[in-house]
């Protein structure tokens, strides 16, 4: 399928960075950009490169209260003279473990909000059919608090931005394997908004949030869908449970632009969650989002990272396969790593490069609709969610 597409980057993205130690290190984005470029992605025809500029804090404030905007200002501009914190920083989630304090983190932050409005600007005027900003996928952060390594919620600030510029109905479908909340808190009762969120089990992953009865509030009643997967599902369960769900409610919602994030961290390597996911599995994912875009959304889809914390061995490949896929261009599984990538890789990380494209996943899994089994936990989940915001979309929620 030839598509085009439009790639936000600056090289300043790698300056959102909680310092040394921290989880969420830039250098996993480095290595991705680095690899898409040496298999020819970022200069494909088709593809275009677009810079940006950090969010203005009019378009942060569509989303976070101008009080917060304040706080991480200031909390950034102490770290930056070297002062000790605001004590009352804490309040809004800044000094934690998670969301440490340091130099121009407004900045940092406004700049990878700016990096996916870029893109999604790219979608809205038809400049490109795709969007992408791989730096981006904070789904996290609140209206007034940081949480989870997010300070500002760039694929809630995209969203609004467009609402505001008049799209009627946005379907945001987040795949990482932590709850997409602070996207689906700023969108719970908006029936304009779709959000659909698979992910780990609140019962054994952050942020506890994310069982299928949580299902919207008001006017958005049955328009946040939620998909806990227990602890060792892999690719096959994963993916049933994707087909379950997303393809049915985007096909009655026909979106008009779809948006998704793509965090790799539901896979087996990560060192942060429970799931079993391969970079097969995560690739035959992102095809199918790809996929729905075309038949629901007239190829309208903006994309971005999110979470991912095998920075070397699974973050690069996975958000490589996602730019291949949304640029037309699918690197094969089949593809070694090039040279000169795993050689940066043992540079960069110090540590050993996978040699292939592929973890030897086959993709494939057997739909719900083959029949359910009631031991199974993943087909509980799946018929949970579906009994709750089925029927809100004219829906059959069994099989």
């Amino acid at each position: 399928m030839t598509c085009s597409l439009a790639v936000s980057w600056d090289e300043r993205l790698t300056g959102y960075d909680f310092g040394p130690g921290h989880p969420l290190a830039p250098v996993r984005v480095e290595l991705t950009m680095a690899l898409a470029r040496e298999f020819g992605l970022l200069d494909a025809p088709g593809v275009s490169m677009i810079g940006c500029e950090p969010a203005t804090d009019d378009l942060l404030e569509l989303v976070h209260d101008e009080v917060y905007l304040e706080a991480v200002r200031r909390a950034g501009e102490l770290a930056a003279r070297g002062e000790p914190l605001d004590p009352r920083s804490v309040f809004f989630g800044l000094g934690t473990a998670d969301d440490p304090v340091f130099p121009h983190m407004h900045e940092a932050s406004s700049l990878v909000a700016g990096a996916t409005l870029a893109a999604a600007q790219a979608v809205f005027t038809s400049a490109a059919e795709h969007g992408v900003n791989v730096a981006g996928g904070l789904h996290h952060a609140m209206r007034r608090a940081a949480s989870g390594f997010c300070v500002y919620n760039d694929p809630a600030i995209a969203i609004a931005w467009l609402l505001e510029e008049g799209v009627e109905r946005i379907a945001y479908v987040d795949l990482d394997v932590h709850h997409g909340d602070g996207v689906q808190a700023a969108f719970y009762r908006d029936p304009r908004v779709l959000t659909i969120s698979l992910h780990e089990d609140p019962a054994t992953l952050f942020p506890g949030t994310g069982r299928s009865s949580e299902t919207g509030a008001g006017a958005g009643e049955g328009y946040a869908v939620n998909v806990p997967l227990p602890a060792g599902t892999g690719d096959a369960r994963w993916l049933r449970a994707f087909d379950a769900v997303v393809p049915p409610l985007l096909r009655s919602f026909q979106p008009q632009l779809l948006v998704s994030q793509h965090g790799c961290d539901s896979h087996r390597l990560d060192p942060l969650a429970h799931l079993e996911v391969t970079v097969d599995g995560q690739r035959r994912a992102q095809s199918m989002v790809h996929e729905l875009a075309h038949e629901t959304a007239g190829g309208r889809w903006l994309c971005t990272g999110g979470g991912g914390y095998a920075l070397a061995a699974v973050v690069p490949r996975s958000w490589t396969h996602l730019l291949g896929i949304a640029g037309g261009r699918p690197v094969d599984r089949a593809e070694p790593t090039p040279a000169a990538w795993r050689e940066l890789v043992r540079r960069r990380t110090r540590t050993e490069p996978p040699e292939l494209m592929t973890d030897g996943g086959s993709g494939d899994f057997t739909p719900f609709e083959a029949g359910f089994d009631p031991a199974d936990p993943v087909d509980r989940s799946i018929l949970a969610t579906r009994n709750a915001v089925f029927p809100a979309h004219g829906l059959m929620p069994g099989v």
